[in-house]
């Protein structure tokens, strides 16, 4: 599929700050007051903006309030009705802490359980497509709520649990990709099932359906070259995971080593969510001949 800058933007900075608001709903720092508030900042900066980039990718922006419509069918519809929870149970929560001097763990807690929901949200918007065989599958809600702990706790300046957590994921992300690149061959569509004539032969493209593009094609049916796949994906395994996860668990950190941890992660999130969406391969693909070797990927 197409990777959206405001869709990248959206899945990396949202995951970040409602990872840090989980913890600081948990309690996680300790802190009050003025450091409360800066630390309460940053969630609800990276939390919302991402929340608010998401947006760019309507066709009209002012379309963005039906999304509340449709919660009992739509992820989409669940996510936005969470992520509002989530943001006004843990600002009550904050503003208690932060004006008030009064910690009130049960609300802190019911807002932690609420942003974790919202990224679990997130990713079931992904996950329930079965016309991308690449994430329709278990381990990409496993990945979101991953990246969201992990990312949370290094915000969070737990450098030991962050350290561990990154590791799983780059762990995650490595299988996923293996993994990934054949989920569209297993999932046994052909250009004989895109087509219903499989039944009587092999099929083939004999022609484009038409000449000119579409919005399907420029949506839909996004091709990545291989061998720029494998490199990126080498550099966003080294930013996301290994490089941050080694300066948590191997140096003492500090408050400098600390922000290139942060600005290494980050920078990797946003490499993979690029593959995340480029190397994502629709069925529709199919019917223009796009679709079928390793990745959906041309060399």
């Amino acid at each position: 599929m197409h990777p959206a800058p405001s869709v990248i933007l959206f899945t990396t900075l949202s995951g970040l700050g409602f990872g840090l608001l989980f913890y600081l709903g948990l309690g996680i720092p300790d802190v009050s007051g003025f450091v409360a508030f800066v630390f309460f900042f940053i969630g609800y900066a990276l939390a919302c903006g991402g929340l608010v980039a998401s947006t760019f990718h309507l066709a009209n922006p002012k379309n963005a309030v039906k999304a509340f419509s449709q919660w009992r069918t739509s992820w989409l519809s669940r996510e936005a009705w969470l992520a509002v929870s989530a943001l006004v149970v843990t600002g009550l929560y904050a503003a208690c802490l932060i004006f008030l001097g009064l910690h009130l763990p049960l609300l802190g807690a019911l807002g932690a359980l609420l942003c974790i929901a919202t990224v679990f949200s997130t990713s079931m918007i992904y996950t329930q497509l079965a016309s991308i065989p690449r994430w329709n599958h278990w381990s990409t809600p496993l990945l979101f709520l991953l990246l969201a702990l992990g990312g949370g706790a290094l915000l969070a300046g737990q450098a030991t649990l962050a350290g561990i957590l990154l590791l799983a994921v780059g762990a995650l992300q490595a299988w996923i990709w293996h993994d990934g690149d054949k989920r569209f061959a297993r999932a046994g569509s052909t250009m004989g099932t895109a087509t219903g004539l499989g039944t009587i032969g092999d099929v083939r493209l004999f022609e484009p359906p038409h000449t000119g593009t579409n919005y399907l094609l420029d949506e839909m049916v996004y091709v990545v070259g291989r061998k720029h796949a494998v490199k990126l994906r080498r550099i966003a395994l080294l930013c996301m995971s290994l490089l941050p996860a080694a300066i948590l668990l191997l140096l003492p950190v500090g408050h400098l080593l600390a922000l290139v941890a942060v600005i290494l992660h980050v920078g990797g999130v946003m490499a993979a969510r690029w593959l995340f969406f480029a190397e994502a391969e629709h069925v529709v693909g199919l019917y223009y001949g796009k679709r079928g070797g390793p990745a959906g990927a041309q060399a």
